[in-house]
């Protein structure tokens, strides 16, 4: 047996006798953004739905694959969004799996003209799951690869509820927001004691910019700023980034870590990645593809991690003028 595969063994046995674990991320978060907070929900021109798939640090015996989907319609009568948020989450050579289905519930108010605030609930339920037959125990490899520790674990699958709620304000141009994730903290223990799941904080916002030129008229173009700040227990990151866009293609750059205000330990600045993003339009679809470079001392050992998302706009031929006029949360089309 390799020795990756039995100090895999010994860290997952830590994670879960402790979990302070965190949620799976996105560079294209704004791909699925009810995924960010259920104030998203309905934000899109009547039905919008995404999906993602991440393949984090490819290189890495036991990475992590995450895929989420995310489904949403707005009802313009009641003045509300509806959303259906699927995410599952594999690693350690696909012992350790997470798999959550949400439902979501936002209700738009207008401030005034062009002035719209969103507060939103979400409520799910999580299966959490191990299959031991996948890991390498140390017992194993005294006997040579024999029966393992694990027939004698209990344990092997949880589920459980989870909360979330937010809140989003946004104009044409900008749009702010917060969310907070696991509000009722509950139990993910695959070990029959207390592993509490970290609430998980989210402050997101951004700008977007018109380009006017005299010579393309045809294809309109826009700069989009945008951030999104995460914090979960004592893990916090910092994503921003900008992006330029112009019919049918879009392209951007992102920064993520917090490299002034906060290291990890001393000699460990908070640089995690910088993610490079490309994606063209086709019509009502959208198709976008990251790579993220790690600059951390990760770098070269991990293969950095490959993001592809898919997005499709679904809008009933007689309401397009009408859903083209309706407000819409200037967000990235990433």
């Amino acid at each position: 047996m390799s020795r990756a595969l039995w100090i895999g063994s010994i860290w997952f046995c830590v994670l879960t006798s402790n979990v302070s674990a965190q949620d799976a991320q996105f560079t294209q978060f704004y791909a699925l953004p009810t995924y960010v907070s259920p104030g998203f929900a309905g934000t899109g021109a009547q039905t919008r739905v995404g999906l993602a798939y991440r393949d984090q640090w490819p290189s890495i015996p036991g990475s992590f694959v995450s895929a989420n989907f995310a489904l949403d319609h707005y009802l313009s009568d009641l003045n509300s969004g509806l959303g259906l948020l699927v995410t599952h989450d594999r690693a350690g050579s696909g012992a350790l799996r997470y798999t959550s289905i949400s439902g979501q519930y936002a209700y738009e108010i207008e401030l005034k003209r062009k002035v719209f605030l969103r507060p939103a609930l979400q409520f799910g339920w999580v299966s959490h799951a191990v299959d031991y037959s996948r890991l390498i125990f140390g017992d194993q490899l005294s006997r040579g690869g024999t029966t393992g520790t694990y027939e004698n674990m209990d344990g092997t699958s949880i589920g459980y509820a989870d909360m979330a709620g937010g809140a989003l304000f946004f104009t044409p141009k900008l749009w702010l927001g917060v969310s907070l994730h696991h509000m009722n903290r509950p139990n993910q223990s695959l070990l029959l004691n207390e592993a509490r799941v970290p609430t998980r904080f989210s402050m997101h916002g951004g700008y977007r910019m018109s380009l006017r030129t005299p010579v393309i008229k045809e294809h309109p173009q826009s700069i989009v700023l945008a951030f999104n700040f995460r914090s979960q227990e004592k893990y916090d990151q910092l994503d921003v980034g900008g992006y330029f866009e112009r019919d049918p293609f879009f392209a951007g750059l992102w920064f993520r870590g917090i490299p002034i205000f906060k290291s990890y330990a001393p000699g460990y600045a908070n640089n995690d990645a910088i993610a490079v993003l490309v994606g063209v339009k086709v019509n009502d679809l959208r198709i976008g593809y990251s790579y993220d470079i790690t600059i951390s001392r990760l770098a070269g050992h991990t293969a950095g991690a490959h993001e592809l998302t898919l997005g499709y706009d679904i809008v009933q031929p007689y309401k397009k003028r009408s859903a083209s006029r309706r407000r819409i949360v200037p967000c990235a089309k990433f």
